[in-house]
């Protein structure tokens, strides 16, 4: 077994809880998918984060510019910031997939005023803490957000790869895509924007992309047993904080169905 094959069998378990988690099955009506986005959103906003810290990491962002690393991964990192910074909405307007977020979350009628309170006082104070009290984010996002910013602070680029490509890629299922197409159908003014949202989600992350993020890792972990053994761990924990994620989610859907 090589080291990621061993790496995918270690967390295996938890792809599993979180593909089969109960909180697809009771996303039930368009309240359900307002308290689901409503937190989910603050995954959507870190992830660029991680992916903008792997840019800086493993491509030349500064001036005088020097190659680094391989064309592949250069190649692979600005292609997938090319698609979830400056991808396009419906209607052709070029946005980034948080603002992409952000608009279906409106349309739909959820609330984007914990998420965007976040964003202005972390961007005014960079005090994450602070941003966090005064948007009274759900203690699970917070969370959530808590440990990609400490993998991010690592200034690991093999565990960040690791969180990148084994704890955030192609955790939603079927199932999901599924439930919001059947909710489009009674919904289709409310829910069309998150509907195209994860179809685009998934085009950006077909198999071609999975590939190169596997590569990613393989170079970065270089058969390092140290790196291997911390980007597992880290893989780990990742998802074990989706799952606490989609615990809260879960927990928060009851009142909404009268449980």
């Amino acid at each position: 077994m090589n080291t990621l094959d061993s790496l995918r069998h270690r967390i295996e378990p938890l792809r599993s809880r979180i593909i089969n988690h109960p909180i697809y099955s009771n996303i039930r009506s368009l309240e359900d998918v307002r308290v689901f986005m409503e937190q989910h959103v603050y995954a959507v906003w870190d992830f660029m984060s991680l992916l903008k810290t792997l840019q800086n990491t493993l491509t030349c962002t500064s001036v005088p510019w020097f190659p680094v690393g391989t064309g592949d991964t250069r190649q692979f990192i600005n292609e997938i910031v090319l698609g979830e910074e400056c991808d396009v909405d419906e209607h052709g307007t070029r946005m980034s997939h948080f603002e992409l977020y952000l608009q279906a979350m409106e349309q739909c009628g959820a609330d984007t005023h914990s998420i965007r309170t976040f964003c202005a006082v972390l961007q005014q104070t960079q005090d994450m803490e602070k941003a966090f009290e005064e948007a009274h984010t759900p203690p699970a996002a917070r969370q959530f957000v808590r440990n990609t910013f400490s993998d991010i602070s690592s200034g690991k680029a093999h565990v960040q790869a690791s969180v990148f490509t084994f704890g955030r890629e192609d955790l939603i299922p079927s199932m999901f895509i599924s439930m919001v197409n059947d909710l489009h159908v009674s919904f289709p003014e409310r829910i069309q924007a998150f509907k195209y949202y994860l179809e685009r989600h998934i085009e950006v992350d077909g198999d071609h992309h999975s590939h190169l993020a596997l590569a990613m890792c393989a170079n970065l972990f270089d058969g390092d047993a140290v790196r291997i053994a911390e980007a597992e761990e880290a893989a780990v924990r990742a998802l074990e904080h989706r799952i606490l994620l989609w615990d809260s989610v879960h927990e928060a859907l009851r009142p909404t169905q009268g449980e």
